[in-house]
């Protein structure tokens, strides 16, 4: 007998086996036995009473929810539990219960790197620099910052006391602070080069297309505007569909779905989302950026921008996660999350590319492939993911800053945190006027002190192309800590050759029609290079 049988596994796993279907339980309905059903319990009961491991039931089904959801195929499947549901639910939407501050470990304590507007922290006076030194009663000299954030969260309405330790006070300070719901926004936007906007989503969360539009009344005055979907993971479908609105005209096509329909073997439905607003910056030029890890929700924002000629797409093929999602409950406060359509673009192309459940793409694009064209003339790959109109590769380590790297690693320095570390303190000093509001370039030199006292070769230090690097790093992470965005923007362009291009191309155009023409200039002398590159002879 099954004394022990979970009821989660115990109604999916009788709901599959019993149909064949794959239909989503219905824990109402009920079920006849079938011979699969009954081989099934068979065997796990023979497990159970004879094999000479002996299993604990439980663990024997879960294993077999493992194997069921592994049988689908299907690499974006999985069950969550309740805390990694709570997780995920915190990655997408950016809410979460707390008071609201960004907490590192640097020099060895858990630090406060930002406080976040309108929340708790904010309202009781907590202080970027701020070191926690006490959480309800325990010191925390010594806690990392896993330690620091599980503690200090909790449920809305509830009180956690810390204690801090401020530079220039004797005393850690006590502040007894009342846990609220905080959102962190996604969004950041900044003019750089006195004339282009530049809009940073990190994830397609909830909120998100709000965040965008405000941006742009801070960015009223720019020439161009440039949307940064790099390494941006996707997120909430509405969400998407709300952030291309904003850019396309009232009935334009934002994307549609060819969904399995719901209990129907082999039948599908689809549907489609038209933009229901009026473009918000219908007169500014606008370039998007993409790399291999742009995908779901933020590919069908890149998508619908391209195929409606609104922007010009820049930097890498996109991941191709054109999957619809479907979370649903089940019972044990679990949920489980299957692949139930595909995602496609307004003119048709499927975002997808089939993976294996290592996520390695299934196939190799060939040579051909096939084709949409726009409205304006334009043809568009339509082999999965979002091809670029422009394809520009990352930036890569010369010989020497990896030699950097190996040799910091080699002599156990974490080199990001130190340059942090460094960087934060400077910044601290900008803004309370005690330091320059610039990190000029000899201001770097005691790091490079600091990273030789800790065993970093002397002869690498004063490798001009391993001091560049350093200086480079180093003076971007202040700009960004100092709140200076448009001058991390302007460092940052010096080896993101994605950026610069786009800083190029918008500032030499006046209209996006000019913008299209000028970077498909250049994508034809990439293609003509390319193809003079294969030829024999040409490498000699």
């Amino acid at each position: 007998m099954f004394r022990r049988m979970p009821s989660i596994l115990f109604i999916l796993l009788l709901s599959f086996f019993n149909s064949g279907e794959g239909q989503v339980p219905d824990t109402t309905r009920q079920v006849d036995a079938g011979t699969e059903r009954q081989v099934f319990l068979g065997a796990f009961r023979n497990i159970l009473d004879y094999h000479q491991t002996t299993f604990n039931d439980s663990i024997l089904w879960e294993q077999a929810l493992e194997g069921l959801i592994e049988g689908l195929n299907d690499p974006y499947a999985t069950v969550f539990t309740p805390e990694e549901f709570g997780a995920f639910e915190e990655g997408n939407t950016g809410d979460y219960a707390g008071i609201g501050v960004q907490i590192t470990q640097l020099n060895g304590r858990v630090t406060i790197t930002a406080v976040f507007r309108r929340t708790p922290a904010d309202e009781v006076g907590l202080l970027v620099g701020d070191q926690i030194v006490d959480v309800k009663g325990v010191d925390a000299r010594e806690w990392t910052t896993d330690m620091a954030r599980d503690s200090i969260r909790g449920p809305i309405g509830t009180v956690v006391e810390i204690e801090v330790e401020r530079e220039g006070v004797g005393e850690p300070l006590p502040f007894p602070i009342r846990r609220d719901k905080v959102h962190v926004s996604a969004v950041t936007a900044s003019t750089v080069h006195d004339s282009l906007g530049y809009i940073l989503v990190d994830q397609v969360a909830r909120g998100s297309a709000a965040e965008v539009d405000s941006a742009f009344a801070l960015l009223a005055d720019a020439k161009g505007i440039i949307l940064d979907l790099r390494r941006n993971p996707g997120g909430y479908l509405g969400e998407s569909l709300s952030m291309a609105d904003l850019f396309l005209d009232r009935g334009k096509t934002l994307a549609s779905t060819v969904s399995r329909l719901r209990g129907q073997p082999n039948k599908t439905v689809e549907e489609s989302w038209d933009a229901r607003l009026p473009a918000r910056i219908p007169d500014k030029t606008l370039v998007v950026l993409v790399d291999r890890f742009t995908a779901s929700a933020a590919e069908i924002v890149a998508g619908s921008l391209q195929d409606h000629d609104r922007a010009v797409v820049l930097g890498e093929r996109t991941f191709g996660k054109g999957v619809v999602q479907t979370v649903l409950p089940l019972p044990g406060d679990r949920r489980l999350r299957i692949t139930t359509g595909d995602w496609m673009t307004p003119l048709g192309r499927s975002l997808h590319i089939p993976r294996d459940l290592q996520g390695r793409p299934l196939h190799e694009v060939s040579d051909s492939f096939p084709t949409v064209v726009t409205e304006a003339g334009r043809s568009l790959r339509a082999d999965g993911g979002v091809f670029p109109d422009l394809v520009i590769e990352g930036d890569t380590l010369t010989t020497v800053e990896q030699n950097l790297l190996v040799e910091s690693a080699k002599a156990e320095i974490p080199l990001t945190l130190r340059i942090t570390e460094f960087a934060f303190e400077h910044a601290k000093r900008a803004k309370d006027g005690t330091g320059p509001e610039e990190l000029a370039r000899e201001g770097v030199e005691p790091l490079f002190s600091l990273l030789e006292g800790e065993g970093l070769p002397a002869e690498l230090i004063e490798d001009p192309e391993a001091r560049e690097y350093l200086i480079w790093r180093t003076q971007m992470a202040f700009a960004q800590r100092a709140e200076h965005y448009h001058h991390a923007l302007e460092f940052q362009a010096e080896r993101d050759r994605v950026l610069a291009a786009a800083f190029r191309f918008l500032e030499g155009a006046n209209s996006q029609g000019e913008l299209f023409a000028v970077v498909e200039r250049e994508a034809a002398r990439a293609r003509l290079a390319q193809v003079s590159d294969s030829l024999p002879g040409s490498g000699e």
